[in-house]
């Protein structure tokens, strides 16, 4: 074992951090480059009785790709894309091919892997399954766990599974539960198994796409836009993307104009894509009229690098306050970001809530952007100490009950990981943890896998 593993202190504190904010420095590194050292790394981990945590880009922002117990299991040097069947529609890849590289590779043929992380430059293929990502084109596309046809994955003894979706229109056999092994190993954080393979189905590129950045003078007209748009038969957005004010600020930092949208108190970003028809951009303007939108301001983003640049934008908020927070560590601060979501038509009401429990505490309001197509935003708040931190936390906990109680989760995309265990028993029952907990038993009996995930 001591051959495959590297303890230079150094090398290790390069693998400590992701946009969590923790920073936990693993006993031992390992940096397999084929799926066959994966295997000999889980087996040797094994017979040692080692704790294994597998990691890809190290993008969480819950803390699920770093650990302080035993083995930090680094897959980036697993990155060949296997095969890609343009007839079939189909990619193969290995777990550290980076989501933006795959994409490429699919568009190439004339295909979209429909996979959309906001940090698809840096985040991996087998994180992205691990932890079921999505992101903005969600909303038309599903998340990570629909477009998973099939799965290889390394249990903690080093058995390999190779899973399929059992493609059956009708099955009686056995709970629901079990009849798809491959929904085991998606969203499970690598709490159950090492994603070693993927294959995706793909789906034909749109032929044309046109994105618009719609300001309002009101939030509840942008949020109401956004819930018009869903239940509009005239329109098809495959993302709604909302930033309040304080989002909206920032977004206009890293752009050369600085005083367009200036004063919004909402902006709502939108995508449309279509067959090869022109996209209804009259449906559209006559929508953001009826929300009272700035119609003179709206910006129509064409070309493909146009489009680049708004989702550069938009990132920029989240890059940002991630920024923003580095100084804060010092003095125990650090970056609180939720993960929530609602039923969509009640996100204006989820957000009044949550502005109204910021208040009441004498905490400021954190800065609000995200999916809101889905009902989906993220809330990022800064505590300067770990007394502010811990403040904020208890808002963020008042309003994860109200989520819950109405209809919606605590985590949409971004998984429970370390941060958000704590979260967890607001949605999930007992009889959900002992399940969950029974079949953790059963494939990693000595719980040495992603020891803090989850559990």
């Amino acid at each position: 074992m001591s051959t495959t593993l590297e303890r230079d202190l150094d090398l290790r504190r390069g693998f400590t951090t992701d946009a969590s904010g923790l920073d936990l420095l693993p006993d031992a590194l390992a940096r397999p480059v084929t799926t066959a050292e994966v295997v000999d790394v889980l087996r040797a981990a094994a017979a040692d009785r080692l704790a294994v945590t597998a990691a890809g880009g190290q993008t969480s922002t819950t803390g699920a790709g770093i650990t302080d117990q035993g083995v930090l299991l680094s897959l980036r040097g697993c990155d060949r894309v296997l095969d890609l069947d343009p007839v079939a529609r189909t990619m193969r890849c290995e777990a550290g091919v980076i989501v933006l590289e795959a994409k490429r590779h699919a568009a190439e043929q004339g295909l979209l892997l429909p996979l959309d992380p906001t940090s698809e430059p840096d985040a991996t293929v087998g994180g992205a399954v691990a932890c079921n990502a999505s992101g903005a084109r969600s909303l038309a596309w599903g998340v990570t766990r629909d477009w998973v046809r099939g799965i290889a994955v390394a249990l903690a003894s080093g058995e390999v599974l190779h899973l399929r979706r059992p493609g059956l229109e009708k099955n009686t056999v056995g709970y629901r539960p079990v009849q798809d092994l491959v929904d085991w190993f998606v969203g499970s954080e690598g709490t159950l198994g090492v994603v070693l393979e993927v294959e995706f189905t793909l789906l034909p590129l749109p032929s044309r796409v046109v994105g618009l950045a719609v300001p309002f003078d009101r939030a509840a007209d942008a949020l109401g836009f956004v819930v018009a748009a869903r239940q509009s038969g005239e329109v098809s957005p495959r993302c709604l993307e909302y930033l309040d004010a304080a989002a909206v600020a920032i977004a206009r930092e890293a752009q050369h104009d600085p005083h367009w949208a200036d004063g919004a108190e909402g902006l709502v970003y939108l995508e449309q894509a279509t067959a090869g028809e022109d996209p209804p951009l009259d449906a559209w303007l006559a929508l953001a009229e009826a929300h009272a939108a700035r119609t003179a301001d709206i910006r129509v983003y064409e070309s493909e690098a146009e489009q680049r640049e708004a989702k550069r934008l938009r990132h920029h908020v989240p890059a940002k306050l991630y920024e923003f927070s580095g100084p804060l560590r010092a003095a125990g601060g650090r970056r609180i970001s939720t993960d929530w979501a609602v039923p969509y038509p009640r996100l204006a009401e989820a957000l009044a809530h949550s502005r109204q429990l910021c208040d009441a505490a004498g905490i400021e309001r954190g800065v609000t952007f995200g999916h809101a197509g889905n009902g989906h935003p993220h809330q990022n708040f800064l505590g300067h100490d770990a007394a502010e931190v811990s403040r904020i936390e208890g808002v963020v906990a008042e309003q994860l009950r109200w989520v819950v109680a109405h209809g919606g989760t605590v985590a949409a995309e971004h998984g429970i990981g370390k941060l958000k265990r704590k979260f967890a028993h607001l949605q999930l029952s007992p009889t959900q943890v002992a399940l969950m907990r029974a079949v953790k038993r059963e494939l990693d009996p000595e719980g040495r896998l992603a020891p803090g995930n989850l559990f």
